[in-house]
């Protein structure tokens, strides 16, 4: 009954009986409840304009039954910069889960237009800060960002282009540099290699050329091939995962100014 009546404050219930096909990752009342409470507001004080954003982020714009959702990366049908679809993350390891918090309690729950598959909280539409926090596989880049004192600022407006190395790229800057982890690197070291990582501007795969691009701190080199490589030896593994105020990119190295 939350969700019908945020459908209906925001004049999306008629979308949604429209002919057409749809996957909707439906919240309990007990999810909306509790996502009241954590962010302090009343159903009641809520616009349509707060809602809308919210709401299309649960839904995808194709029928996708569970046993076809595979770990990686979705598009829903709510668009931030540029009118591009921002990216839902998908993990399912025994299990379904969203964001890496929200689990699916029921699934393929069949309509005339598509179908329901029920979760446990509300999502919302993720910055490339929260991409990152939500993904097990960014984990130590998360850790790398809150030492340099920098989700703040990538959380900002943007637009921002993040070259996003894995968990594994990390190790082996570990093992390279002697270290056992993020602890062991001083802060005011990490600065400098994570706006090595940053692009002032959203720049797309289909955006990227041979040659060099400006980050936060100095150019890297961009090689088109069979694979895309920065600076001739970090692959780029996934790409075009959208956030409200950027892309992130998927790198196998750290990069190193």
């Amino acid at each position: 009954s939350s969700l019908v009546a945020a459908l209906a404050k925001t004049n999306l219930a008629s979308t949604f009986m429209m002919e057409g096909a749809y996957t909707v990752f439906a919240p309990t009342n007990d999810a909306f409840g509790a996502f009241l409470e954590s962010i302090g507001v009343a159903f009641e004080d809520l616009t349509a304009e707060d809602l809308m954003p919210i709401l299309m982020y649960h839904v995808i714009g194709s029928k996708v039954m569970s046993g076809s959702l595979e770990t990686g990366y979705v598009n829903t049908i709510y668009s931030a910069m540029e009118n591009k679809p921002v990216s839902l993350f998908v993990k399912v390891d025994g299990g379904v889960m969203l964001n890496g918090s929200v689990s699916v309690t029921a699934a393929d729950v069949e309509t005339s237009n598509g179908v329901i598959h029920v979760i446990d909280g509300v999502l919302t539409p993720t910055s490339v800060v929260d991409i990152a926090i939500n993904n097990s596989s960014f984990s130590k880049l998360v850790e790398a960002v809150v030492k340099a004192e920098l989700v703040e600022t990538l959380s900002a407006e943007g637009p921002f282009t993040i070259f996003a190395p894995t968990d594994e790229a990390f190790a082996q800057l570990f093992a390279d540099l002697g270290v056992n982890g993020i602890e062991d690197i001083a802060a005011e070291t990490l600065v400098p290699i994570l706006q090595y990582h940053v692009v002032a501007g959203h720049v797309l795969s289909s955006d990227l050329t041979n040659g060099d691009v400006s980050t936060l701190n100095g150019s890297i080199k961009i090689s088109l091939s069979e694979m895309v490589t920065i600076n001739d030896d970090s692959e780029v593994s996934a790409v075009d995962i959208q956030g409200t105020n950027g892309v992130i990119h998927v790198i196998d190295k750290v990069l190193l100014p």
